[in-house]
């Protein structure tokens, strides 16, 4: 089996179907950097990068003569779907996590109450406890892309993991 050293995101890209509602949105709104924009061969659109943390960088595609957005009922197919993302989390600070939300609402951003998500029989805790792992607030993007800020409030350990490789993933990796 091979030994990977990863470094974390270099980048995620997605595709907009406006660069500049998008541009606007991510620094505007959310505060992010434009790093590198490149112009695709043959006038066929733009790359372009955001500063999300880290050394990360979140980037998108534009295509001019791309499709444009699907319907809501068609994007909660889609964001169910093997090989389709669902959304993009961003880690933030679990000190800023209410800010943030509040930020977002000033700026007429559609955003979710902060879920405590939990180690228990609804994965949902009404206040933070020991059982929260983590704290999320969702919103969405121009083009209807699913966004969360995320505060882990706790290290992960082993008894966070529950899984069990079936029998012929175990027989491959002892090879």
């Amino acid at each position: 089996m091979a030994d990977f050293e990863f470094g974390g995101i270099n980048h995620l890209a997605l595709v907009c179907e406006d660069m500049d509602v998008t541009v606007d949105f991510y620094t505007n709104v959310l505060g992010m950097k434009l790093t590198k924009t490149l112009d695709l061969p043959g006038g066929k659109g733009k790359h372009f990068f955001f500063d999300c943390g880290n050394g990360d960088s979140l980037a998108f595609f534009w295509f001019p003569n791309g499709p444009g957005k699907v319907s809501e009922k068609e994007l909660r197919k889609i964001s169910a779907t093997p090989g389709v993302m669902n959304h993009v989390a961003f880690d933030v600070s679990p000190d800023h996590i209410e800010a943030y939300r509040e930020r977002l609402k000033a700026s007429g951003v559609d955003v979710t109450e902060v879920v405590n998500h939990a180690d228990t029989d609804s994965g949902v805790a009404d206040s933070v406890d020991d059982t929260v792992f983590v704290r999320s607030i969702y919103f969405f993007d121009p083009d209807g892309i699913q966004l969360e800020f995320a505060a882990w409030t706790r290290e992960m350990t082993e008894r966070d993991v529950d899984y069990s490789p079936p029998a012929s993933l175990k027989s491959a990796s002892q090879n």
